[in-house]
């Protein structure tokens, strides 16, 4: 069972047509679809805006179903740096919580800082960063021929998005990262709680920093990554 988990619906509405069988449950409020794409069982559901929404719904949804992988996907902001543009793919190679940490006179230091880990499984300690799955080669020369410019990289989660250029390339320097969003490092540390392998794809719809939305392609960038990962499951 793989659960399928978007920010809002826009960004999954290619996978709910593609689902066959469908049956809806509800979980603690959350609205759960499930049935098969490409023969194999799916979990789909839309988490909403934020890390509290996203960590309340993958744990609902891993409390209430058998799910052996957790594909977080949607849309995120590339950094200037990326050398990703509006339309391209990204998949995470691990996840960063970018905001818990601490303030000092010489700036932002990560939870090591604090010396408390998050959480801690066995011997392994975990304070911002999260390790994730990442498709094989062969998967990105299949993208490669089908025309979608695909980078593999580090996603920084924030609470408030890079509104300006500045505070984008702060971000990106500190932590190496190439995209952004606001859900995917809660659903990495709950996936690595639960011991569930989690793999993480976005769509580039602006750079981090600009605000000037004509300039954003989100419908493009949610087609896209619902795109990959359609072919990813088929793949598969």
């Amino acid at each position: 069972m793989i659960a399928l988990l978007t920010s809002m619906s826009f960004e999954s509405e290619m996978l709910l047509s593609r689902l066959n069988k469908v049956r809806v449950a509800e979980t603690a409020g959350r609205k759960i679809y499930r049935g098969k794409i490409a023969g194999m069982d799916v979990l789909l559901v839309n988490t909403g805006i934020g890390k509290i929404n996203a960590a309340h719904s993958i744990t609902a949804v891993v409390e209430n179903f058998s799910v052996d992988k957790i594909i977080n996907m949607g849309v995120g902001g590339a950094y200037p740096g990326s050398a990703l543009g509006p339309g391209d793919v990204a998949f995470a190679s691990k996840e960063i919580s970018g905001d818990d940490g601490v303030i000092t006179s010489n700036g932002w230091r990560d939870m090591k800082e604090i010396g408390i880990p998050v959480f801690q499984k066995r011997r392994k300690k975990y304070f911002n960063e999260f390790p994730l799955s990442t498709p094989s080669q062969a998967f990105f020369k299949v993208q490669d021929i089908r025309e979608i410019k695909i980078r593999s990289g580090i996603f920084i989660t924030v609470g408030s998005a890079s509104g300006t250029y500045k505070r984008a390339k702060e971000l990106e320097k500190r932590f190496d990262g190439i995209c952004e969003n606001m859900e995917g490092a809660a659903i990495a540390q709950v996936s690595a709680m639960y011991g569930i392998p989690m793999m993480e794809v976005r769509g580039i719809s602006n750079i981090a920093g600009i605000r000037d939305k004509r300039s954003w392609k989100l419908k493009e960038a949610s087609e896209n990554s619902q795109k990959v990962v359609l072919n990813l499951l088929e793949f598969n």
